[in-house]
């Protein structure tokens, strides 16, 4: 690092990744900085600069050995910082400790026979809560939050005609369950259900796909349509409907194909913004129909919704929103995108699942594309020849939102 970009760092002052600190800190303040940045996107650890950014330099002539053993002695799962020393002309110095983002969080700080997670809160390194503590140990991959148990459920929250449905006529299970004891041990088995100390419970995935009203006990489930007349939510709403339900469908499966017996979410919601999103011809044509002309291609939305059910974060209380303007339709998912993901990734074809257990249950019912490319190979092209404008996607740290906009 040249000094004239540390100037300039140290000159912008602290925030989400970057601490000024003393060399003349205790061992475990180190590594509770250390743990924040890396819990977080990873940063700079800038040793001998003061909190109002005044120069004071470092001190100790081991500076290096003691940051390393700290780093491996307190921080844990173990990883390596890029160390580096930058020379002022008036002798002081100033030690520069980097961190990428860690890939294998949440990283606790070891200290007095605790392990303690810290994150980082704009400038400040704080205590993890319960939920961001959820959302580090899903970052990391130790977490599956659609395994984990709904309270005050049990096998009677599941609709067990959809679920016979689903083994007996989509998988063509040859032994579906033929008594309470043969349901219990299969639906484990799937983990649509959880046994905690010796309590069964529906998980989140087994109440999702086949809960008779999931919002019952998870609020967060289903979906929030809204349709405005304008290009905001300034008016009142020609819409705004909760939809709740099991994701799939019930079908009557034969020889001749798949039919629709009683729509789940998916298909409620295809119900319910069809009217909004499309319109009919005024005459007929040569069959005597009246064709219908879609403001959005059909698919590309379908796909959209159905990547938003399958993929949120399931550990965030807020509702996945769909919300249709006089311009634009935008889907908000919880969460953001999993693992290492990123929207390029994203729009190359790249597969990361959050929640795999409803991905496969989607795909076994045809819902989802079954080589996991709906973004690149529907979405993106589909939206483009029919609106001529690309579809967009915005990714925070508590979102994911697609834009897709209006043909003309």
């Amino acid at each position: 690092m040249l000094k004239a970009e540390l100037l300039e760092i140290i000159g912008n002052g602290e925030g989400s990744g970057i601490e000024f600190k003393r060399d003349d800190i205790r061992p475990e303040q180190l590594a509770k900085e250390v743990v924040a940045l890396c819990n977080f996107k990873g940063g700079r650890l800038l040793l001998g600069v003061e909190d109002d950014g005044s120069i004071s330099g470092v001190q100790r002539t081991d500076l290096e050995e003691w940051v390393m053993n700290c780093v491996q002695s307190k921080v844990h799962p173990i990883m390596l910082p890029f160390f580096e020393v930058i020379k002022f002309d008036n002798d002081r110095s100033v030690a520069v400790v980097s961190f990428l983002e860690g890939i294998s969080k949440p990283y606790v700080m070891r200290h007095g026979g605790k392990e303690d997670i810290y994150v980082r809160v704009g400038s400040t390194s704080q205590l993890a809560t319960r939920e961001q503590q959820m959302w580090l140990f899903e970052a990391g991959g130790m977490l599956h939050a659609e395994t984990m148990p709904v309270p005050r459920t049990d096998i009677s929250c599941l609709d067990n005609v959809r679920l016979t449905n689903y083994l007996a006529d989509i998988l063509n299970d040859p032994d579906v369950p033929g008594s309470p004891e043969a349901w219990l041990s299969r639906l484990l088995g799937l983990s649509f259900l959880v046994e905690v100390q010796g309590t069964v419970y529906c998980s989140i995935a087994g109440l999702l796909l086949f809960g008779k009203s999931p919002r019952r006990y998870l609020k967060q489930a289903g979906l929030r349509l809204m349709v405005f007349k304008h290009e905001d939510k300034e008016y009142q709403a020609e819409l705004d409907e909760i939809l709740d339900g099991p994701l799939v469908g019930r079908w009557d499966v034969d020889a001749s194909g798949k039919r629709l017996l009683d729509g789940g979410v998916i298909e409620r919601f295809v119900d319910a913004i069809t009217a909004f999103v499309s319109q009919q011809a005024d005459s007929v044509n040569a069959e005597f129909r009246r064709d219908t002309q879609w403001f959005y291609a059909r698919d590309a939305l379908r796909e959209v919704v159905v990547n938003a059910l399958a993929h949120r974060d399931w550990t965030r209380f807020v509702d996945i929103e769909v919300s249709v303007y006089s311009d634009r339709l935008e889907v908000i998912s919880p969460g953001t995108l999993p693992n290492s993901m990123t929207i390029e990734k994203m729009k190359a074809g790249q597969r990361s699942p959050r929640n795999s257990i409803v991905m496969d249950v989607l795909r076994d019912y045809g819902y989802v594309d079954a080589r996991g490319m709906g973004i690149r190979t529907k979405v993106v092209p589909l939206t483009r020849a029919l609106s001529g404008r690309a579809p967009e996607f915005v990714v925070t740290d508590d979102y994911l939102k697609t834009t897709l906009y209006r043909s003309v």
